[in-house]
């Protein structure tokens, strides 16, 4: 199957991604654009849908029994989503080639460049690693006697009761979460249209965050928000809001890294 961009270096690998300028309204017309996907593609897409609504069940049950961990479950859900997202991505990318966006050729998708998805998982395994013990320690030296109960911990975050703690405890989630953001903005998009190694999928990804940060901030706060709506409503927004996100990343691809016919 012929790739969207296919021109390659004498050596045999693609040039370093070119980064583009965009607008900081830019994730309007993302969105606008992931919709259009999961219009013309339901089927695939809401099945991809649904299993991000699976993952919102997961964390939600994790939080019943065993907040302390929630934190570090959010951060897994925040670290797979893009590996999830495979599938939607190659359905824009399907359909943007005029090609059947049918739900099976999607499922293997990684296949195509599964060395350097590989190593990309393994880096924003050990973000995941190291920010659910940062979550637990940061627990341990506030609570230093017994764990208050769910209602009690429930109870401290509405009066503010421990500010320090939490002022700590979502500071250092800030930090994970922008580690997270900025390697994966275009990362896997950029591996699977080309065969690009991880390295420099990561390194473009940070360039395209610091050349554009209006629009990645923008695009950072749509991507929380659409999350927060789909948690807010008994996890059925995650399985249509998810899918419009995957697309839409898709398009923030296409819109931030130059085709290889233009480097």
């Amino acid at each position: 199957m012929q790739q969207p961009d296919e021109k390659k270096e004498d050596s045999g690998h693609p040039p370093f991604p070119g980064i583009r300028d965009v607008k900081a309204g830019s994730p309007i017309r993302w969105f606008a654009k992931g919709w259009n996907d999961l219009v013309s593609c339901p089927i695939p897409s809401l099945f991809y849908g649904f299993c991000f609504a699976a993952m919102g069940l997961l964390i939600t049950f994790v939080f019943e029994h065993a907040y302390e961990y929630t934190s570090g479950l959010t951060s897994g859900f925040l670290l797979l989503g893009p590996f999830l997202s495979m599938g939607l991505y190659e359905i824009s990318r399907r359909r943007e080639k005029g090609e059947t966006c049918s739900l099976m050729p999607t499922m293997m998708v990684w296949r195509r460049n599964a060395g350097n998805i590989g190593i990309f998982a393994v880096v924003l395994g050990v973000l995941f690693l190291v920010w659910a013990r940062a979550s637990l320690v940061i627990f341990a030296l506030f609570y230093t006697n017994e764990m208050p109960n769910l209602t009690g911990f429930l109870q401290q975050l509405i009066s503010l009761e421990n500010i320090e703690f939490l002022m700590v405890y979502f500071a250092v989630g800030m930090i994970f979460a922008t580690l997270t953001f900025a390697v994966s903005v275009v990362s896997i998009p950029l591996m699977l249209d080309r065969d690009q190694d991880a390295i420099s999928a990561m390194l473009a990804s940070v360039g395209a965050l610091a050349r554009n940060p209006a629009a990645m901030i923008m695009w950072a706060l749509a991507i929380v928000s659409a999350t927060l709506i789909g948690f807010m409503t008994f996890h059925l927004g995650l399985a249509v809001l998810m899918p419009v996100v995957g697309h839409a990343t898709w398009h923030a691809y296409r819109d931030l890294i130059e085709p290889l016919n233009e480097q």
